[in-house]
C-alpha cells in the first residue's frame, strides 16, 4: 500500500518548484547584485580617469592603463596557451587502452566523472592560470616601459664593456620574461604529467613500463624546454654579477664582481650554461631514443656541476687565494666600485680640500670683521619657531601651521635677498567649531595666506612686538608685507587631506579686508559633480552616498582631492620617486608648492647600493616629511625633474632640470609631453628652486666612505666619516642638512647652500664639513665642497657639551626655572672662518607669559672658546674679545683621539656634570627597562645612585644650578 504519510516518519512533505513571481525576484535581485558589483568596479575606474583628465595628464592614465591591458592579456593568453596546449596534448597522446591493473581501475572513476566537463575543466584551468600570470605581468609595467624606451647611457661598465642602459633597462626585462618562462615551463608539465598519469601514460604501481612512448617524448621535450631556460639562466647571471649585492667588510653593503666573482663565478656560470645546453639537447634526442637513460645522466652532471664548479669552487678560491692577501686581490675591483658609486649618485666630481679647522690665534679683530660677513647666521630655526607662527599668526582656530617651516630666499625692503622663514596658514579640520558634513566638506574649504620672517633676526624693539619672537616680514588675516598681492587661498597644501566640494551653491568661508565673508571657487581644479554619473561613481567611490541626494550639490559644484603636494605629483608622474619636503613660495601672484622628484634605478653596475628611508631619515623625520617609496633600495639618483603644484587651483607642472640624464629621457618617450623642457621655467620660478635635502642626504651619506678614492685606504676603512647625531635632540639621530647662505673657503660672497658635518667614525670630533651650493641661479648649482679637517676639533656633540659648561647657562636655566619657562636649543650652525669654526646656535625659552619659544640668548663658539650672550653680536664680540669684551677662558682641547674625558670637576662644574650624568643613567635604565635586560637596569640605577650622591655633595658648594641635558627642553624632572 502507498505511505500515504503519518507513522514515525511524519508526514511528507512535497518540494515542487519555487512560483514564477519568486523566481523572476531571484532573478532580479541576482542581476542587481551583479550590476551593483560592476558599477563598484566602474567608479573605481571612471573617477581615477576624471581626476586625470582635470588635472590634464589623462595621457598618464591611458598609456598605463592600455600597458597593463597589453601585458595582462599577451602573457595571460600565453601562459594560458601553454598550460591547456599541453593538457590538450597530453589527451590527445592518451594510450588506447589503460592496464588492467587496481591503479587504473580506481582512476577510470575519475575519467568517468570528468568525462562530461572536460572542455570545461580545460577552460576553467586556463583561464586560472591565464588570470593569475597576466595580473602578475600587468604589475611589470615600468619594468616593459623601460626597456621598450630605454636610450644609452654613454656610459660602459669595466667587466662586460655593455652599456649601462643594458643592466638598467635590458636586464630587468630579460630576468622577468625567463622567470614567465619557468613559471609557464613547470606548470605546463605539471598539468601534461597529470594528465598522462590520469589517462594512463604514467603508471606508478601498474606493470609494464612506466611511461608509454609518446608520455615519454612529451614530457621530455617540456624538460628540455625547462633545461634550456635554465641555460640562458646561466648566461644572464653572467652579466647579473655587475649588479649582485653580496656584503663585503671593506664597504658593508657591496654590489659588482670582486675577485672571486671574476675569477671563479663567472666562468663557472660559462661552464654551467655550457653543460646545461648538452643536457637540453639530450632531452631533445629522447624523441628519437625513447628513453630517459642519457638525459637523466646529462641532468645529474648538470646539478653535481652547479655544486662543484658554482658552489664549491668559488669557496676554495676565496679561502686559499683570497683572504691570505684579500686587500690586493680585491683592490682593482674596489676602484672600479668606488669610480662607479661616486659617478652614479653625482658625487665623482665634489671638491675636497684639507682645512686646518683651527684659526689663528693673533688674529682676533680681523677674523670677528670676517665673522659679520661669513655668513647669514639663520638665527630663526624653522624646525623650533612654528609654535610662535601658530601662537602669533593662526587667527583662527581652524587654521594650523605645518611642525617644521621652511627656509626660503626673497629680497628685504633694500632688494638685497634675505634667508626668510615662511609658512602657509593650512586648513585644519579638526578646529572647526561645528563638525557635519557640511561644515567638514562644503563650509570650510580651504587655509589663508603665507607667513613669513626674517631668518636671520627677531623683534628686538618691544614697540614692536614681543622681543624674541619672530619679526614678520608678511603677516596678518589677510596677509600683507614683503610678498605685495597674491592669490592668498590655499585649496592645496601638505595639511590638506580631506576633500572638498566647491563652486555649487553652498557658499565657503572666506576673508577680505573688511573680515569673513562668504565666496565661491573660481578655479579649474576638481571634477565636475552637476554630472548625475559623476555624483553616483564618487558617492560610491568615497562612500558617502549624502552626494547622491544632497541639495548642497548642483549646478557648477566641483570636487577636490588628491591634495597634497606630493601625492598629486606622484599621481601624474608616478615613475618619479618624490622628495620629502615640499616647499611653497610666491611665484608671479601665486603660492606654489615646489616638489623635487628623483629618477632612479638600483642597476647601475658596480654602484654601491643604498635604502632610501634609512638614507634620508634624520632627526626631523616624521611622516609628514618622509621620502616617497622610501624602502626602495637604489645605486643611482638624480634629481631630474622641479614639480610645481599651484596652492589654488591644484595644477602639476613637471620640468625637466637635468637635461643630460638617460633615465628620465627614457621615461620622457614613454610619457611625451608630459614634462616641459627646462627653458620654460620662469625667472621668478627659478629664484626659488633649491638643492634637495633627500639627495643631499643620500650623497653626504655616501661620501662617509666613498671620499676615498684609493682601493688601499678605502680597504682599511682608516678614512670613514659618519653622520654625527643631532646634539639638539635626545633620540640619536642624525643630524639634519641646514640652508644657509654662507661663504665657504676661496669664496668672495655669500651662497644659499645646505651644509652637514662629518665626525670620524666612531668618534665625537670633527671629520669635515660639506657644503653643496644650492642656489639654482648660481652657475656652481650642485657643486660640492668638503673640507677634510687635519686637526683635532671639537665636533657638534662636543661644542654642545661645553656649551652647556659655560657659567652662564647655569644662571640662564636658574632664571628659566623660576618662570616656569622650558629651554629649547635651535640648530647648531657650523660655519667655516679663517681656517677654524664658528658655531652658532640660537636658545629659546618657552613659558611664562608666553606659550611659545622666544629667542633668549644665542650661544657661539671659536676654537673651543664658548660664550652665551643675550645677541649675536655680543656673542661675536666676547667670542672674539673685541670691542672691549672680555675674551672666554681657554678649554682644555681634546685628545688627539677624540676622547671628550675631562679631570674631575669642582664646583658648578661638578654639579652640572652629576646632574648630566644621572640624566644619562636615568635614560639608560628606561631603556633597559624596556628591553627587561636587568642586568643593564642593575647597572644604571647603581649610576644613578652615584651620580645623586655627586650632585648631593658638589651642592652643599655651590648654588648655581645644573645645565639641562644636551639639546632638548629644560627637563623639570
Amino acid at each position: 500500500m502507498p505511505d500515504r504519510g503519518g507513522g514515525p516518519t511524519g508526514p511528507r512533505i512535497r518540494v515542487g518548484r519555487p512560483s514564477r513571481r519568486a523566481r523572476t525576484l531571484l532573478m532580479t535581485l541576482g542581476i542587481l547584485a551583479v550590476l551593483a558589483m560592476l558599477f563598484v568596479m566602474f567608479a573605481g575606474f571612471w573617477t581615477d580617469w576624471l581626476w586625470y583628465r582635470s588635472v590634464r595628464y589623462s595621457s598618464v592614465f591611458t598609456t598605463t592603463l592600455w600597458t597593463k591591458i597589453g601585458l595582462f592579456a599577451v602573457f595571460g593568453l600565453l601562459m594560458a596557451a601553454a598550460v591547456g596546449v599541453n593538457i590538450w596534448l597530453a589527451h590527445r597522446l592518451r594510450p588506447p587502452l589503460s592496464a588492467m591493473s587496481l591503479e587504473q581501475q580506481s582512476l577510470d572513476r575519475y575519467r568517468m566523472g570528468i568525462a562530461p566537463y572536460k572542455k570545461w575543466v580545460l577552460l576553467g584551468i586556463t583561464a586560472l592560470v591565464g588570470l593569475i600570470a597576466g595580473a602578475s605581468a600587468a604589475g611589470q609595467w615600468r619594468t616593459w616601459l623601460m626597456w621598450i624606451n630605454g636610450v644609452p647611457f654613454g656610459q660602459k661598465d669595466p667587466q662586460f664593456n655593455l652599456d649601462v642602459s643594458f643592466y638598467a633597462f635590458d636586464l630587468p626585462w630579460y630576468r622577468f620574461m625567463l622567470g614567465f618562462g619557468f613559471a609557464a615551463v613547470v606548470l605546463a608539465l605539471i598539468a601534461a604529467a597529470l594528465t598522462h598519469y590520469l589517462y594512463g601514460g604514467l603508471r606508478v604501481t601498474s606493470p609494464g613500463a612506466r611511461a608509454t612512448g609518446a608520455a615519454t617524448g612529451h614530457l621530455s621535450v617540456l624538460l628540455g624546454v625547462f633545461v634550456s631556460l635554465k641555460a640562458v639562466a646561466y648566461w644572464l647571471d653572467r652579466y647579473g654579477l655587475a649588479v649582485k649585492s653580496s656584503d663585503f667588510k671593506a664597504t658593508g653593503n657591496w654590489t659588482g664582481l670582486r675577485y672571486v666573482d671574476a675569477n671563479a663565478y663567472l666562468p663557472a656560470k660559462t661552464i654551467l650554461f655550457c653543460i646545461a645546453a648538452i643536457c637540453a639537447v639530450l632531452f631533445f634526442a629522447t624523441l628519437w631514443r625513447r628513453t630517459w637513460q642519457l638525459p637523466v645522466i646529462g641532468f645529474g652532471l648538470m646539478v653535481l656541476s652547479a655544486i662543484l664548479i658554482g658552489g664549491l669552487y668559488p669557496a676554495i678560491v676565496q679561502k686559499f687565494q683570497v683572504q691570505p692577501n684579500e686587500q690586493a686581490k680585491e683592490a682593482p675591483y674596489i676602484e672600479k666600485n668606488i669610480d662607479a658609486t661616486r659617478s652614479a649618485y653625482g658625487i665623482d666630481d665634489a671638491e675636497v680640500t684639507d682645512y686646518s679647522g683651527k684659526g689663528a690665534p693673533d688674529k682676533k679683530a680681523e677674523q670677528r670683521k670676517a665673522a659679520d660677513s661669513a655668513a647669514s647666521y639663520r638665527l630663526v630655526d624653522p624646525n623650533v619657531v612654528s609654535p610662535a607662527f601658530q601662537q602669533l599668526q593662526q587667527e583662527r582656530k581652524y587654521y594650523q601651521f605645518p611642525d617644521t617651516l621652511d627656509v626660503d630666499r626673497y629680497t628685504d625692503a633694500d632688494g638685497k635677498p634675505q634667508d626668510t622663514v615662511i609658512g602657509l596658514r593650512e586648513l585644519n579640520i579638526a578646529g572647526i567649531p561645528k563638525r557635519n558634513w557640511i561644515n567638514d566638506h562644503f563650509t570650510y574649504t580651504h587655509g589663508y595666506g603665507a607667513i613669513t620672517s626674517k631668518g636671520t633676526g627677531t623683534v628686538t624693539d618691544e614697540n614692536s612686538g614681543t622681543v624674541g619672537a619672530p619679526d614678520f616680514t608678511e603677516s596678518g588675516l589677510p596677509t600683507t608685507g614683503q610678498l605685495g598681492k597674491y592669490e592668498q587661498r590655499i585649496y592645496y597644501g601638505e595639511k590638506t587631506q580631506q576633500y572638498s566640494i566647491v563652486g555649487g551653491p553652498q557658499k565657503e568661508l572666506d576673508y577680505e579686508k573688511n573680515g569673513e565673508q562668504t565666496t565661491s571657487y573660481k578655479g579649474k581644479s576638481g571634477v565636475d559633480l552637476s554630472n548625475p554619473v559623476n555624483r553616483a561613481a564618487y558617492a560610491v567611490a568615497f562612500s558617502e552616498p549624502q552626494m547622491l541626494y544632497s541639495g548642497a550639490i548642483g549646478e557648477g559644484s566641483r570636487i577636490l582631492y588628491n591634495r597634497t603636494p606630493k601625492e598629486r605629483v606622484e599621481a601624474v608622474a608616478p615613475w618619479l620617486t618624490i622628495d620629502g619636503d615640499a616647499y611653497p613660495a610666491e611665484v608671479d601672484g601665486r603660492i606654489q608648492w615646489i616638489v623635487d622628484a628623483y629618477t632612479t634605478t638600483n642597476g647601475y653596475p658596480y654602484a654601491s647600493r643604498t635604502t632610501l628611508g634609512d638614507t634620508t631619515a634624520d632627526s626631523l623625520t616624521n611622516n609628514q616629511r618622509a621620502v616617497v617609496a622610501q624602502q626602495n633600495q637604489v645605486n643611482y639618483i638624480r634629481n631630474s625633474v622641479k614639480a610645481t603644484v599651484d596652492a589654488y587651483d591644484g595644477s602639476v607642472s613637471l620640468y625637466q632640470w637635468d637635461t643630460k640624464d638617460p633615465v628620465l629621457k627614457t621615461w620622457m618617450k614613454a610619457f611625451p609631453n608630459t614634462v616641459k623642457p627646462k627653458t620654460e621655467i620662469k625667472p621668478d620660478l627659478l629664484a626659488h628652486l633649491r638643492y634637495p635635502q633627500d639627495m643631499f642626504k643620500v650623497q653626504r651619506e655616501l661620501l662617509t666612505r666613498y671620499h676615498v678614492t684609493d682601493a688601499a685606504q678605502f680597504y682599511s676603512g682608516s678614512d670613514a666619516w659618519q653622520v654625527p647625531d643631532d646634539p639638539t635632540n635626545k633620540d640619536n639621530s642624525a643630524v639634519p642638512p641646514y640652508y644657509l647662505s654662507l661663504k665657504m673657503p676661496g669664496q668672495t660672497s655669500q651662497k644659499f647652500s645646505l651644509t652637514t658635518t662629518f665626525t670620524p667614525n666612531g668618534r665625537p670630533n670633527l671629520g669635515a664639513f660639506m657644503a653643496v651650493d644650492a642656489d639654482a641661479n648660481s652657475k656652481d648649482y650642485g657643486t660640492i665642497r668638503v673640507l677634510r679637517v687635519t686637526s683635532t676639533v671639537q665636533g657638534p656633540q662636543q661644542v654642545q657639551s661645553e656649551l652647556n659648561g659655560v657659567p652662564e647657562v647655569a644662571t640662564f636655566v636658574r632664571d628659566m626655572r623660576g618662570t616656569d619657562s622650558d629651554i629649547e636649543y635651535g640648530n647648531l650652525l657650523t660655519v667655516p672662518l679663517d681656517g677654524g669654526f664658528l658655531y652658532i646656535e640660537p636658545v629659546y625659552a618657552r613659558g611664562g607669559s608666553a606659550n611659545y619659544p622666544l629667542l633668549k640668548k644665542v650661544a657661539v663658539s671659536y676654537g673651543g672658546k664658548p660664550v652665551f650672550k643675550d645677541s649675536l653680536s655680543e656673542a661675536l664680540n666676547a667670542v672674539f674679545g673685541v670691542d672691549g669684551a672680555e675674551p672666554p677662558p681657554e678649554t682644555t682641547p681634546p685628545p688627539g683621539d677624540g676622547d671628550t674625558t675631562t679631570p674631575p670637576a669642582t664646583g658648578d662644574a661638578a654639579l652640572k656634570d652629576a646632574i648630566a650624568d644621572a640624566q644619562k643613567a636615568y635614560t639608560d635604565g628606561e631603556a633597559a627597562l624596556e628591553k627587561q635586560d636587568w642586568q643593564a637596569y642593575g647597572k644604571a640605577q647603581e649610576a644613578l645612585q652615584d651620580a645623586l650622591a655627586r650632585a648631593a655633595e658638589a651642592e652643599k658648594s655651590a648654588e648655581t644650578p645644573a645645565k639641562p641635558p644636551a639639546g632638548g627642553s629644560d627637563d623639570k624632572s
